[in-house]
């Protein structure tokens, strides 16, 4: 297929990510490629004692095709719990896998588990601090898992927030393997999220009581499935699929339904198949500069989740890739906005896939010269292959080409009329240091402030002041000490009720953070994941109460207007972290909280080469 030639700036950045990872790609290669067993299977390496082991809980006749030095076997990697609702379908998974595999030639095992944490189930409370760093547990687990060399191919099953940036530093590690993404699918839609937001407001401002509020909430999360806003989890699966790692058009299915067991088996058999006869890519060498930079497009053109500022640095790293924040601020300057769904919109991401979904996205960004096709994926080379959505006609996979037209231009839009020009994501920075901030869903007139700072260290302390009324003003609402070294860095998405009432009351209200907010936070503007953060020596660190802030999200600065001379001399105001350290196991990550990198480098807790 004939696309236009690609942007001239995005070729330039481009170039430029691909100069600066150049020694670290080069090392990160030379490490898969010394792993890499040409021509023989993994486990061929291993002693016969050792095989035993492997082979012992195996079925007789699974056995007997493992002992053949031509039968691969795929390793599973499995986030699967009955709590989360997201990751409950994956329960089946396994079986199937195992049956195609054995169809196709191959054998499967479930090389591990994974722990798959939910943060909206943590959210607000001690739980939440463990979050962040519950990928780096996931990439460890993954690399546990695969460890045991057993394995020629690599199944990994994951949604949620941190669950898929951790199976892919994972996956990485074994990158001289190829690999397929599973994804589950979304739940089936609730109750709007338009009232859903409602109801938590009216409940912040006690107008309903907590059976009212519970009552929405389960109408709104009520079934196996992903969350149906488009937050991290969402955007997760549209990273994959804009990395090439699931098969087209696979994110948004539903779960237990047949095209979804259909697209599980299809992903088990594909794999076998590649690796039986030489087509399959390693993982590692299958994606590139230009596959991250793929999914960093894919975030600006659908208005995804400020938290993969993080988790996509993080899973580049992994692979020898270095991005930073002025990519993510370039990039989203030059990606036009073609999708509206909450909190950016009114839609969920069921009406976005009827409209046509992630298939007419990518084609749109092809077709405008806005999307690498020069790369490798998992069903070939090129991102064409992902323009098709599938369907299952009489019980036999199809991919058929995306709709021309969009079904509903208030939820998607072609790239000759988008939502906004950009992508929505800005670099904020000045003397306070460097954070971003998601626009998107951001009113005109409310991205601009220049007001007072009322200085908090733990979110409580902002919503005690909000519910004793001290904050009927304008005001720049600064919450530090929340980044990974001071506590793990948890989503201050409880902070978004009472600032929106503030908001609605016609007062102008920002919230300036070293911490995270979830992917779901909507219409307030908040400049987060501030770098470096308090506990490294931030200038958030420096700010008191009074302090007037310069907060434009249209230019992106961020200043404190203080006399220069002053704001050199003034030290940070350093606070007691001892809560933060102990109860619901946070006592066990202290390792972590001390060896975390910055927020901008991926927040990795691993030292060593990613230090």
């Amino acid at each position: 297929m004939n696309f236009p030639s690609i942007h001239p700036k995005l070729a330039e950045i481009t170039e430029r990510i691909i100069e600066r990872s150049r020694p670290t790609r080069e090392k990160y290669l030379a490490k898969i490629h010394s792993a890499k067993q040409v021509g023989r299977l993994e486990r061929n390496q291993l002693g016969c004692s050792n095989l035993a082991h492997g082979y012992a809980s195996m079925p007789k006749t699974i056995k007997i095709e493992m002992l053949q030095e031509t039968v691969p076997n795929l390793g599973i990697i499995t986030a699967y719990n009955d709590m989360v609702s997201a990751h409950q379908p994956f329960k089946d998974f396994p079986d199937w896998i195992k049956d195609e595999a054995h169809k196709n030639g191959a054998t499967a095992q479930v090389a591990g588990g994974t722990p798959a944490m939910c943060d909206g189930i943590t959210q607000g409370y001690a739980g939440m601090e463990l979050s962040l760093f519950s990928r780096d547990v996931i990439a460890m687990s993954t690399a546990v898992g695969m460890s045991h060399q057993m394995f020629d191919g690599g199944l990994y099953m994951g949604v949620c927030d941190k669950i898929v940036p951790g199976l892919m530093i994972g996956a990485l590690s074994f990158g001289h393997i190829p690999a397929v993404f599973l994804p589950a699918g979304p739940m089936s839609s609730g109750i709007g999220n338009k009232e859903k937001a409602r109801t938590r407001q009216l409940f912040a401002e006690g107008k309903v009581g907590r059976d009212a509020l519970l009552e929405s909430e389960m109408g709104s999360y009520h079934s196996p499935g992903t969350c149906t806003f488009y937050g991290t989890a969402n955007s997760n699966q549209m990273m994959m699929e804009m990395m090439g790692v699931h098969l087209p058009a696979a994110a948004f299915v539903h779960p237990y339904t047949d095209l979804r067991e259909a697209l599980t088996r299809y992903g088990a058999a594909h794999l076998a198949q590649g690796i039986r006869n030489g087509t399959a890519v390693p993982l590692g060498e299958m994606l590139t500069e230009k596959s991250f930079i793929n999914a960093l497009i894919g975030l600006m053109s659908t208005g995804g989740s400020t938290n993969h500022t993080m988790h996509l640095v993080a899973m580049a790293r992994a692979a020898g890739v270095i991005l930073n924040w002025d990519d993510f601020d370039e990039i989203s300057a030059i990606i036009p906005l073609l999708i509206r769904v909450y909190p950016n919109g009114k839609a969920d991401v069921n009406h976005f896939t009827a409209a046509g979904g992630l298939p007419f996205v990518i084609r749109e960004l092809l077709n405008a010269g806005l999307l690498h096709n020069d790369v490798e994926t998992v069903v070939g080379r090129g991102m064409h292959h992902y323009t098709k959505e599938p369907f299952l006609i009489d019980g036999k996979l199809e991919w058929r080409e995306a709709p021309a037209e969009s079904g509903n231009d208030d939820i998607l839009r072609k790239a000759d009329n988008p939502f906004s020009p950009d992508g929505g994501l800005r670099l904020m920075k000045g003397n306070i240091g460097r954070g971003v901030i998601k626009v998107s869903a951001v009113r005109e007139g409310c991205r601009v402030i220049e007001a007072p700072a009322i200085v908090f260290n733990d979110q409580r302390e902002v919503l005690a002041a909000f519910e004793r009324g001290e904050l009927e003003k304008d005001f720049v609402c600064v919450v530090r000490y929340q980044g990974p070294r001071a506590n793990g860095m948890p989503e201050l998405h409880k902070l978004t009720p009472p600032l929106g009432i503030l908001q609605d009351r016609g007062f102008k209200v920002a919230l300036l953070t070293d911490g995270r907010m979830s992917g779901a936070s909507g219409k307030v503007p908040a400049a987060i994941h501030m770098t470096p953060e308090a506990l490294m020596g931030g200038n958030i660190a420096k700010i008191r109460t009074g302090d007037l802030i310069r907060f434009d999200s249209i230019t992106g600065e961020l200043n404190i207007l203080v006399n220069e001379a002053e704001w050199n001399a003034r030290e940070a105001e350093k606070i007691d972290l001892s809560a933060n350290q102990q109860g619901c196991g946070r006592e066990l990550f202290a390792n972590f909280r001390s060896m975390t990198s910055s927020a901008e480098t991926g927040a990795m807790s691993f030292g060593g080469e990613f230090a």
